[in-house]
């Protein structure tokens, strides 16, 4: 089988993947105008965020048998055209559960605990003590949206915070355990101080977050976004921000990031202007997943899928 990796992957994938007989050609660099031709021999392609592969790429591409995303998220594929066709796909998001989790609960810490704002003034030799009085994290209650690989890795790293974790899961049942419990949405709005998020995007689940939802909160909370940038609308944010229903947002993504994770739209953005220029809003450059473990992880769950799925003796 011949496959072809457009994307940034770790070499242990090519090594994996040779081992047990695949012919593996490394387009890494490729410029993303380039794919398209380049792609039409292959019969497996790994990808990252590149491009998108849509119905119209994919009708052209009649050798194809699986397309392996280095990741979590499939929006970059049409994930109906190529189900309807035969065409296999792949994920790993088993390989960054744990970063994403880590990178989750920093930015609850640094929120609650006002750690950004406090570095920022005191390497401008402002020594405040009482303006960054924190809020305890023990003892509150934590709302999960989403308990896949990086809602439960999220979990598991709270587990020693002394905190009460609840989630909600719209494709999944009976999945309590020791690190949450499940429940219903209603649940959610009632007990949650510290809102989570980390489902996929997809129709159900784009500006899942806005006026409305933020609304139902009984209390004021503190919003976690590790997810897709698109998941939360932004201006609403904002808005709820401003009149204190959100106390604080840590937000690894951003609606405004372009297809490949890599750059923001910042043209006449006054949206994004407004975010960035709140002093209760931690920004990250969708870096929750990117460390240097994970991107090995990465590249070995996606080998080994292959290999387990493709491999004849």
């Amino acid at each position: 089988m011949k496959i072809i990796v457009i994307d940034k992957v770790d070499d242990i994938l090519f090594q994996m993947l040779r081992e047990n007989g695949f012919i593996v050609d490394d387009f890494r660099d490729i410029e993303a105008k380039d794919v398209e031709k380049k792609i039409i021999d292959y019969q497996g392609i790994v990808i990252r965020s590149k491009i998108k592969l849509t119905s119209e790429i994919l009708s052209k591409l009649n050798k194809l048998k699986f397309i392996a995303r280095v990741g979590a998220g499939m929006e970059s594929i049409d994930r109906e055209y190529a189900q309807k066709n035969g065409i296999v796909l792949l994920n790993s998001p088993e390989g960054n559960r744990d970063s994403v989790g880590e990178h989750t609960v920093g930015l609850i810490l640094s929120l609650l605990h006002k750690i950004n704002i406090a570095n920022n003034e005191a390497k401008q030799g402002i020594w405040n003590r009482d303006t960054n009085k924190c809020i305890e994290l023990m003892g509150k209650t934590v709302g999960i949206i989403g308990y896949g690989n990086m809602g439960s890795a999220t979990a598991r790293r709270l587990s020693g915070f002394g905190v009460n974790v609840i989630s909600y899961d719209k494709y999944k049942t009976n999945y309590s355990d020791g690190y949450t419990q499940e429940v219903q949405m209603d649940e959610i709005f009632q007990k949650t101080d510290i809102l989570t998020l980390h489902v996929p995007l997809q129709q159900d689940t784009l500006y899942l977050v806005d006026n409305e939802y933020l609304s139902k909160f009984k209390k004021s909370i503190f919003l976690i976004n590790t997810a897709r940038g698109k998941v939360v609308k932004t201006s609403d944010l904002v808005q709820k921000i401003n009149e204190g229903k959100v106390l604080g947002a840590g937000l690894d993504v951003l609606e405004y990031e372009d297809i490949s994770f890599n750059k923001l739209n910042l043209e006449q953005n006054n949206v994004l202007k407004s975010l960035q220029a709140l002093p209760n809003v931690i920004l990250t450059p969708h870096t929750a997943g990117v460390s240097y473990e994970s991107a090995i992880k990465l590249a070995k769950f996606t080998a080994q899928k292959i290999i387990e799925k493709f491999k004849t003796n």
